[in-house]
């Protein structure tokens, strides 16, 4: 191989990790004014709902331990008066694997009102969970609760949909394999700033269900 051909390459490779982590620098900074405290949320203003994104759910139906401590500040919140609604988002592509499900019924066995929380069973990513948000139950502020390293990039998401987003992170712990989630997720943000960009249509989308309505709408069918 010539050295210009060699030299080429380099500069190709250069530029190509120098967009990478330019474009995930980016999201990160353009972000961090929306990431507040509890007590902050407590004094925004007319916020629809609070938004908790899904994750892993074991096959008993038990959450991961990631997505207990998510669904345990949104209670939190809730019970607080930050929001009238809770909008769980996740995975519910198959029969046997209801991420949503586990999420909602965590929260009313905790005392949220069954009727309060609403479940999206198509949030299949969270750029499609933050689509749905706006397109489906028609949010317009709200609050997103999940990981710190996750909350970056799920707050431009809902901000490019058009949606006024504060985030609050979950209970801040050292889970197993998280040096491998915030390399993956340099990746993700890059991803999701160019399907913004495009405003790629999720999965599914289907007849609206207003936020201020009955969450009991979205339950499972008998």
């Amino acid at each position: 191989m010539g050295r210009k051909i060699q030299k080429l390459l380099a500069g190709i490779i250069v530029i190509g990790v120098a967009f990478i982590f330019g474009i995930n620098g980016y999201v990160v900074k353009s972000q961090n004014k929306n990431i507040i405290q509890v007590d902050e949320a407590k004094n925004k203003d007319q916020l629809d709902c609070i938004l908790v994104l899904g994750c892993f759910v074991h096959k008993d139906g038990t959450m991961s331990y990631m997505l207990r401590d998510r669904m345990n500040r949104a209670i939190e919140l809730y019970k607080n008066g930050v929001a009238p609604k809770i909008l769980v988002s996740g995975d519910h592509g198959n029969a046997d694997y209801n991420e949503v499900n586990a999420m909602k019924q965590y929260a009313v066995k905790r005392g949220v009102a069954s009727e309060d929380v609403f479940m999206d069973h198509a949030g299949f990513s969270t750029y499609e969970s933050m689509y749905r948000a706006k397109a489906i139950f028609q949010v317009k502020r709200c609050v997103v609760v999940t990981q710190k390293y996750h909350l970056y990039r799920a707050l431009y998401d809902g901000e490019k949909q058009g949606i006024k987003v504060y985030g609050v992170c979950a209970k801040e712990v050292d889970y197993a394999g998280q040096r491998y989630r915030d390399l993956r997720e340099i990746i993700a943000r890059d991803k999701d700033v160019l399907v913004s960009l495009i405003h790629h249509k999720p999965t599914y989308l289907g007849d609206k269900i207003p936020i201020q309505g009955n969450g009991d709408e979205t339950n499972d069918e008998k």
